[in-house]
């Protein structure tokens, strides 16, 4: 049988999801893809607005280069984090985005936006927490998908 964490493991675990969560989100705005190993399993299974399925951190990267390397900034905020940990060997959690996108070059005045969360499910490896499964909701989305691009 399970025990649930004390507050204190909680808020120790809720702090080391959320610093994983924030790498990501770093990760989409620098482009600094070699740094999604640090945040998925190399197995892992995403599907990112119901229709992007990947299996594996590879094609987890190649999807997100492909949409925004040939974008412009990007800013990917996240928040409301809440975390089950009811099952303390894996726990899982949802956090809500708004993924900011411009445009580059003649797509520059154009702007994207999505909004949406994450429901992920994780493992702890030797080097720290890390996804397993990722499912993005989008809620709603706004602007001019045409700025997600591969790189020119």
């Amino acid at each position: 049988m399970q025990t649930a964490p004390t507050s204190l493991e909680q808020l120790l675990l809720e702090h080391a999801l959320s610093q994983t969560l924030i790498r990501y989100a770093t990760v989409c705005d620098t482009r600094n893809w070699d740094l999604l190993s640090e945040v998925f399993t190399p197995d892992c299974t995403t599907v990112y607005g119901g229709s992007y399925v990947c299996e594996g951190v590879a094609k987890v990267r190649r999807m997100i280069s492909t949409h925004l390397d040939g974008c412009g900034p990007t800013q990917h905020l996240l928040g409301n984090l809440q975390v089950d940990a009811s099952d303390p060997a894996h726990p899982r959690s949802k956090i809500y985005v708004r993924a900011s996108h411009q445009g580059l070059g003649e797509r520059s005045h154009l702007r994207y936006d999505a909004i949406g969360f994450y429901e992920d499910e994780w493992v702890q490896r030797a080097e720290g927490w890390r996804i397993q499964k990722r499912s993005m909701t989008m809620l709603l989305d706004m602007g001019d998908k045409s700025v997600l691009q591969p790189a020119p």
